[in-house]
């Protein structure tokens, strides 16, 4: 189903006005990485304007999320990434912390989020944030964005 999955994704991006966006398994079953030369926020914005004009055109592709750095999986690199994002968290803006882990065992996702929390400053708000630091590690690498609500498209049916 990935090789679907990849050849959707260059559809879409290809629409959208990337024809030579970078695609690459990964070590984790169902997620694919991809860089594009589109700004990341504006291509989830377009994509929901797709979905809403032909649901059907995602089939296979059907969360795409938005990364602001990629990087080891350990913990100091992981703090590094943290400390470089973090500045997108504004001054009286709430935030939490979402860990997701895909063939990786070196931590739990709660020391992770104690560890890496530490780094913001402003408010927790675990319910309604106005700031998601989202780390999506895969292996012996870890994606780090700081996203908005809106900021991940995901297709849902029914």
């Amino acid at each position: 189903m990935s090789g679907k999955a990849k050849r959707e994704i260059v559809r879409i991006l290809g629409l959208l006005g990337d024809e030579q966006p970078m695609i690459r398994s990964t070590i984790a079953q169902g997620i694919i990485g991809v860089k594009t030369q589109l700004d990341s926020r504006t291509v989830i914005q377009r994509l929901r304007t797709l979905f809403n004009s032909d649901p059907l055109i995602f089939q296979y592709a059907l969360k795409w999320v938005p990364v602001d750095s990629w990087t080891h999986s350990d913990m100091n690199s992981l703090k590094e990434a943290v400390a470089t994002i973090r500045n997108k968290i504004e001054a009286g803006e709430r935030w939490r912390m979402t860990v997701e882990k895909r063939r990786y065992t070196l931590y739990h996702k709660i020391d992770v989020i104690r560890e890496l929390a530490q780094l913001i400053d402003e408010k927790v708000d675990l319910e309604n944030p106005d700031k998601i630091v989202r780390i999506d590690i895969i292996g012996k690498y870890a994606g780090v964005s700081v996203l908005t609500p809106k900021d991940v498209f995901s297709v849902s049916f029914g």
